[in-house]
């Protein structure tokens, strides 16, 4: 469990095909700042708003593994070396809930229709991918995007808007969006729930 504030970033180091694991998975070896110990191996992390199994520490990178369903449902599909990643360890006891509970686990894509930046602040568009998801948004409610939690400012038919204040531009990776570039999604947990338990 996560609560979608993001304190450190990484670069995709490498990435190559999970020999060991099942077909179609993959290993991401990730460079950061974060630190992480020996006995940690085993604990899940959020990259970009996904929870990854942390499966080796080298000296200045991490090794995660992902299966072939996190890159079927996340923009690891599109993975390139280089690349910046949010990354926010697990919640532990007595840790402060600043954002919302997050889970890691991506419900889908969107794509970034436009950005308009308003005093510093950037409004950004996006539709999402798998159109029945538009259902759970609500204007106000909870959402995360690579894994940074933020709030529904608007939502329409076949987009919605959120607000990014520039405190979050400056700690997280969404500073280097562009209108076309693909976010992992993540809905509010109680919005799901509450919306499976009013069927």
């Amino acid at each position: 469990m996560f609560n979608g504030i993001i304190y450190r970033q990484g670069e995709v180091k490498s990435f190559k095909k999970g020999r060991k694991y099942v077909s179609g998975s993959l290993v991401v070896e990730i460079s950061s700042k974060i630190k992480f110990k020996k006995s940690d191996i085993g604990e899940s992390v959020c990259c970009d708003g996904v929870c990854l199994t942390l499966i080796k520490i080298k000296k200045n990178s991490f090794l995660f593994y992902l299966s072939k369903e996190t890159i079927k449902r996340s923009n690891f599909k599109f993975i390139k070396k280089g690349k910046i990643i949010n990354i926010e360890k697990s919640l532990s006891h007595g840790n402060k809930i600043s954002g919302h509970y997050v889970q890691g686990h991506v419900d889908t894509t969107a794509k970034i229709q436009n950005i308009k930046i308003i005093s510093k602040s950037w409004v950004i568009r996006l539709s999402l991918k798998d159109k029945r998801n538009y259902n759970f948004l609500i204007e106000k409610a909870s959402i995360a995007i690579n894994g940074v939690s933020l709030t529904i400012s608007k939502v329409y038919k076949n987009y919605f808007e959120i607000n990014v204040i520039p405190h979050t531009l400056r700690l997280t990776n969404l500073k280097h969006l562009k209108t076309s570039d693909i976010v992992n999604v993540e809905i509010d947990i109680f919005s799901k729930y509450i919306k499976k338990i009013s069927k």
